[in-house]
């Protein structure tokens, strides 16, 4: 689940200047689970463009926007009101935003109305979003019980808790708990504390040298 909060009217506004003709494209997925891009807010956020003189082509849904067969298949289904668009609005995160770039022939402007915030798991309320994965290329998961210490500790620490940890909180924020201290309770209660003498490199940071890429099969 990719975190995404809606950028204000202004600073949208302020980007799309003065185009006239916008299709906003939203997403089925993340941004709808955020109610950043859902259709609830794709008919607000017309509502607020049309109230500043501006007009709305069309818009459309992709279930994931970052997909480019989707974003495809609801330019075709939605090509009159395509074809007319100066710009696009995306309503999503900053790959969905880059996906409907990629993915007009016209290559025509494309303003993103979502600041992408991270990369997280969702709750069981479904309201809950929490920050679990780096994406850093090198998982430690296996060794640290399945809880990562890249994104969960403040400073990333591979080896354990760093001196400033008090009773199980973090001393950058002493509201969250400390990840060493959750990965060595989840260590123990799996017999393995062990597992703790075993001593980890540094990351290998050419592992996220960016932008990265992986292609499965052939190209053609």
């Amino acid at each position: 689940m990719i975190v995404t909060k809606k950028k204000s009217i202004e600073e949208i506004l302020k980007a799309l200047g003065p185009a006239s003709k916008i299709f906003i494209v939203g997403c089925g997925e993340c941004a709808t689970t955020c109610k950043t891009g859902g259709e609830k807010e794709i008919i607000e956020m017309k509502a607020m463009l049309e109230a500043n003189g501006k007009t709305i082509a069309g818009w459309a849904i992709p279930k994931a926007p970052c997909i480019a067969s989707q974003t495809k298949l609801h330019f075709a289904k939605n090509k009159k009101a395509v074809d007319e668009a100066e710009v696009f609005l995306v309503l999503a995160c900053g790959l969905g935003g880059q996906s409907v770039l990629e993915n007009d022939r016209n290559k025509r402007p494309v303003y993103i109305g979502c600041d992408t915030m991270f990369g997280s798991i969702l709750d069981a309320t479904g309201y809950g979003f929490f920050e679990r994965c780096a994406m850093c290329g090198e998982c430690v998961l296996n060794a640290t019980a399945g809880i990562c210490p890249v994104t969960r500790c403040a400073k990333g620490l591979l080896n354990g808790p760093c001196g400033g940890s008090n009773k199980g909180k973090c001393e950058v924020d002493k509201n969250k708990d400390c990840a060493w201290v959750l990965i060595y309770n989840r260590l123990k209660d799996l017999n393995k504390l062990d597992s703790l003498k075993n001593v980890k490199p540094a990351k290998d940071y050419s592992k996220v040298n960016r932008p990265r890429e992986v292609i499965l099969g052939n190209k053609s």
